[in-house]
């Protein structure tokens, strides 16, 4: 599965940083993370034990709906669906929707954290 690069860095210079890239003003290199944290205990509350585990099991059964993963998960789908927008939002999972259901695909199982 792919590694996505992390970085931490404060909200303002995440802000000046994304300013600096929509003027122009900075290139960001290939090798530098696409997704930025505020902090440590934000990378951590989004990637726990338990979303790791998560998400590998998405990866290994490939599920064709929420509603598979929740029985095979034990866990409630509309808590199931909050978590996984959250790791959508952060590219590290799609939700793909097709008919009526959505199907969960991973983007990302191993983690590279950058601190700047």
């Amino acid at each position: 599965m792919r590694k996505m690069v992390i970085g931490i860095m404060s909200q303002d210079n995440i802000r000046k940083r994304v300013l600096a890239i929509a003027r122009g003003k900075y290139k960001p290199k290939r090798n530098e993370p696409k997704v930025w944290f505020p902090s440590m205990k934000s990378v951590a509350e989004v990637l726990s034990d338990q979303n790791r585990a998560l998400l590998k099991m998405i990866a290994e059964m490939q599920p064709e709906s929420l509603v598979e993963l929740a029985h095979a998960t034990g866990r409630q789908p509309s808590n199931l669906s909050r978590t996984l927008r959250t790791m959508e939002h952060y590219g590290f999972v799609e939700l793909k929707r097709e008919k009526k259901s959505v199907k969960p695909i991973v983007r990302a199982t191993e983690f590279e954290i950058h601190a700047a």
